[in-house]
């Protein structure tokens, strides 16, 4: 992997980041202020942050294991 492309992935796995951290405050703010009355949204906001989460995980192992290459 070039120092490029190196690049383009961290930035990638930056964005991935913080799209799953604006999903977590979604479900915090579920649970935090619309609790019992929007308890049905909890599956779909539980599945877009666990979804967002495994995205930059698997991201972030990529550029872990090229960081080793590198």
């Amino acid at each position: 992997m070039t120092a490029e492309e190196l690049k383009a992935l961290e930035k990638e796995v930056s964005k991935a980041r913080f799209t799953l951290s604006q999903k977590a405050s979604e479900l915090h703010d579920l649970i935090e202020d619309r609790l019992p009355v929007a308890f049905e949204e909890i599956p779909i906001l539980a599945q877009s942050t666990y979804d967002a989460c495994k995205h930059w995980d698997g991201l972030n192992r990529t550029l872990q294991e090229n960081k080793k290459t590198v």
